[in-house]
């Protein structure tokens, strides 16, 4: 034992020795990520003269390093330079860099080789036939999947001699990365905010003429516009425009009007595949007419009154959905069991279920409105973007299934509690029935309702959830009517043994919810999020089928804290359900017509090919979208049809957030999903399909105008 601390303490007393020994020194330094070398493109310099160095990076595969502004995270290469007497050095000279997506960010940087150049100086007063040692520390981060700071030393000699050569060795790649640097823009550049959108313009009437085959803006510095926007191009005689997300230094109009300009970089490859980079610095400017966004068609424009109508036609339709159905046959059940004896109590459950659903409405609409003034991109079922909430509703569904099975009964309590307790619980249960009916009928879009949230979505905050209320009364209606009429509710079934078989059979619309939920959250957060739901499921059920038996008499009191035990460690696996962490939906050759994951540079790209672009947003969640899927989108007529005329069709999955897909549901009036869109060639704006498809709807939509013959 005693030779073992000896032998700790000497290695501990020899670390500081061996952490501050210098790194070798030499023109070329190598680590498992980068090799690294300093390469003269002279083989000298003159006296008064300059030469440039070359920091060379040969960067591992799939490993990266960084532009000078390094994006959503990352840090630039730097070179501190320790030179003679006399001599300087320019700034590290950076070309033009690569976008390189990493989850949901985007970093600007290199991947492969890379080439920083520096001009070094030497002094009027140097003397041909010296040799200057020139000693440089080079830095840098150099990033995958995980990221390591790296640094090296370097020293090279430079000959001051009268007429330096060019060094054969290194000349070609430095001047192939010379030809990669920044240039002045010939072009002036603005900038103008449209919505949440920046719109950079350059007054280029031979660019807006001729297009460029590709052009990328590179922001020189973090908060104009975000990294991972897309970036949309569009062109007319008086230029030609970037349409990206606006960043957070333009999150209000008081920091909005602290900007100057926007600095950054234009990258530009033209018809012929020449690329060139223009450093720019955007001023204020005035949104140009070829950059302004296709208007929403007429068709859709409706007026407050007319959204206060579609809104109650929306919520009256809602009661046909599939979602809504099992909570309605609750409702029903509870309906025929009470009404006959007491019809006036009816009238009550009828009024407290509508207050459930239009408060509901209202709070998911307060909730929605507030997050979206905070900066948040969402949409209408924003909360069904929740793995949690998706997870708690599926157990949920669960647990009524299980209820209804008469495992446990919800209002049984214990012994004593009186009538007027009972009472009151009654139309708390009616009222929190409302409460889930409205929760789980928002993944559902009927006719009328997306132009009626549509157009709430763009009006004040009072304005707005009045509409939604509407929404909430038309769902409710239906029901409401029924009990504030004694005589309907006299003729309703009377009570009898077919009602606990047509409780029990109430149960399996509830699992059958439940499965769907697991399927959708199986599509959000993967096999982890099911294997938590799962869990919970397993949790939460012996809890209630423990409290069942404490109801029944079968069991002590005293083992209601196990059931809290075991609902408490559902409730914990269910918030340890991860987020993101499903593919999302299936696009591609899977789907019944191949598809294309929607982005708004494919859409450009394929409606520059002169295409019918058929665009499907979508979600897991939401029903009327599966639906639409089954009914309209899946029969071999409609593979044929799309392969005979050509259409590109894109597919959106706003099943996660997706801010993308969020801007492009804004600019059609829309607040959620399904949306259809049919892009024709020669025609700026689209066609808005209606929310619930047939395949009529759809051939009729793609064939108008076609130059394709029809079937």
């Amino acid at each position: 034992m005693t030779r073992i601390l000896a032998a700790l303490l000497l290695l501990l007393a020899a670390a500081p020795a061996l952490a501050q020994e210098p790194l070798p020194l030499s023109d070329s330094f190598s680590t498992d990520n980068v090799v690294a070398r300093l390469l003269p493109e002279l083989n000298g310099v003159a006296p008064g003269g300059s030469i440039t160095i070359a920091l060379r990076q040969k960067i591992r595969p799939k490993w990266h390093t960084y532009w000078t502004y390094a994006g959503d995270s990352g840090e630039a290469t730097g070179i501190d330079w320790f030179l003679p007497e006399g001599w300087q050095a320019g700034e590290l000279q950076f070309p033009w860099p690569e976008r390189i997506p990493v989850g949901p960010l985007v970093n600007y940087g290199y991947e492969g080789t890379v080439l920083l150049l520096a001009t070094l100086t030497a002094p009027a007063s140097a003397v041909p036939g010296e040799t200057m040692r020139i000693r440089a520390n080079a830095h840098w981060l150099v990033c995958e999947e995980i990221c390591i700071p790296e640094e090296a030393s370097f020293a090279i000699d430079i000959a001051v001699v009268a007429s330096p050569q060019v060094n054969g060795l290194f000349a070609s790649e430095i001047a192939a990365t010379r030809a990669k640097l920044p240039q002045a823009s010939p072009w002036p550049a603005s900038f103008a905010l449209d919505g949440a959108d920046l719109v950079l313009t350059l007054a280029a009437p031979a660019l807006g003429a001729t297009p460029p085959k590709e052009i990328i803006f590179f922001q020189s510095a973090g908060g104009y516009v975000v990294n991972a926007s897309p970036q949309t191009v569009s062109h007319g005689a008086d230029g030609i425009s970037l349409r990206m997300t606006a960043g957070r230094r333009f999150a209000t109009p008081e920091k909005a009007a602290e900007i100057g300009d926007v600095p950054g970089l234009l990258v530009i490859t033209d018809q012929d595949g020449k690329t060139l980079s223009f450093n720019v610095s955007a001023a204020p400017g005035a949104l140009p007419s070829h950059a302004m966004m296709a208007p929403v068609a007429s068709s859709d424009a409706i007026s407050l009154g007319q959204a206060f109508l579609y809104a109650l036609l929306g919520g009256l339709i809602l009661n046909l959905m599939p979602c809504v159905f099992p909570i309605l046959s609750m409702k029903a059940l509870a309906l025929a069991k009470k009404g006959a004896h007491a019809p006036e109590h009816a009238a009550a459950g009828g009024l407290a279920y509508t207050a459930g659903v239009v408060i509901s409405f209202v709070a998911i609409a307060g909730a929605l409105i507030a997050l979206r003034s905070a900066g948040d991109e969402l949409g209408w079922g924003f909360q069904l973007q929740s793995p949690a909430l998706v997870a708690g509703l599926g157990v949920l569904f669960f647990l009524i299934g299980l209820n209804l099975m008469g495992v446990f009964e919800i209002a049984g309590g214990f012994q004593g509690a009186g009538n007027a307790l009972a009472s009151r619980g009654g139309l708390s249960g009616s009222f929190f029935t409302g409460v889930l009916a409205a929760l789980v009928a928002t993944p559902c879009t009927a006719p009328f309702m997306a132009a009626a949230i549509g157009f709430a979505m763009t009006q004040p905050s009072a304005v707005a959830l009045a509409i939604f209320g509407a929404l909430g009364l038309g769902m409710a209606l239906p029901y409401l009517l029924l009990t504030l009429s004694p005589a309907l509710v006299r003729r309703l079934p009377k009570p009898g043994p077919w009602m606990e078989r047509f409780k029990q059979v109430l149960a399996f619309p509830m699992f059958g919810s439940a499965v769907w939920l697991i399927w959708v959250l199986s599509v959000q957060a993967g096999s982890p999020g099911v294997l938590g739901v799962l869990v919970a499921c397993v949790a939460f059920g012996f809890a209630v089928w423990l409290w069942g038996l404490i109801q029944q008499g079968a069991a002590r009191r005293a083992f209601a804290i196990v059931a809290l035990a075991a609902a408490g460690f559902g409730a914990w696996a269910i918030a340890a359900i991860p987020a993101g962490a499903g593919q999302g939906i299936v696009i591609g050759a899977d789907d019944t017509i191949p598809s294309e994951p929607y982005s708004e540079e494919r859409l450009a790209a394929l409606r520059a090919e002169g295409r019918i672009v058929f665009v499907n947003l979508t979600a897991a969640w939401c029903i009327t979208c599966l639906v639409n899927e089954e009914v309209a989108l899946s029969s071999q007529t409609m593979v044929d049809e799309f392969r005979r005329l050509n259409v590109g069709y894109l597919k959106g999955d706003w099943t996660n957030r997706d801010p993308v897909i969020t801007r492009v549901l804004e600019r059609h009036g829309r607040a959620g999903v399904p949306l259809y869109l049919v892009f024709r060639p020669g025609e700026a704006a689209p066609d808005v399909l209606p929310q619930i498809l047939t395949e009529s709807i759809v051939l009729e939509a793609l064939t108008r105008n076609s130059s394709a013959p029809a079937n």
